[in-house]
């Protein structure tokens, strides 16, 4: 079976990469594998999903009807390593990510996570706007 993942973040960026990346397993047939993680050696990580997040999305993915598959915690790499690493492990057709809004200064210079993961995909990233 053919695999999605998502990179998540608790926030509207991630709600609306959820749903994009249910839409996607559900058409492809895959199981959906979520990746939410910080480094270890963060002490306050904005990205992180606290328990009631992954509790709140873990509902959300129960009343789909796609398989999924949670990976939360933390690492010693990067959130982009993580998540480029499940695609790899999962042989994934498909990574989803949210991408905020840049001002066209902002545009020049993408955010760190979300860059390496485009630059860094052995697959298609599709990147979803809130």
């Amino acid at each position: 079976m053919s695999a999605v993942v998502l990179g998540y973040v608790p926030n509207a960026l991630g709600d609306a990469a959820a749903t994009a990346a249910v839409d996607e397993a559900r058409q492809r047939g895959a199981t959906l594998v979520v990746v939410n993680t910080t480094r270890a050696d963060r002490l306050v990580d904005p990205t992180y999903a606290d328990d009631d997040d992954m509790s709140r999305l873990q509902d959300t993915l129960r009343t789909s009807g796609v398989d999924f598959t949670v990976h939360h915690g933390t690492s010693k790499d990067t959130a982009a390593e993580d998540v480029l690493e499940a695609a790899v492990r999962h042989a994934a057709e498909l990574i989803v990510i949210g991408l905020r809004h840049r001002t066209p200064v902002g545009k020049l210079i993408m955010g760190s996570t979300a860059q390496s993961i485009l630059l860094g995909a052995g697959c298609n990233v599709l990147a979803v706007k809130a």
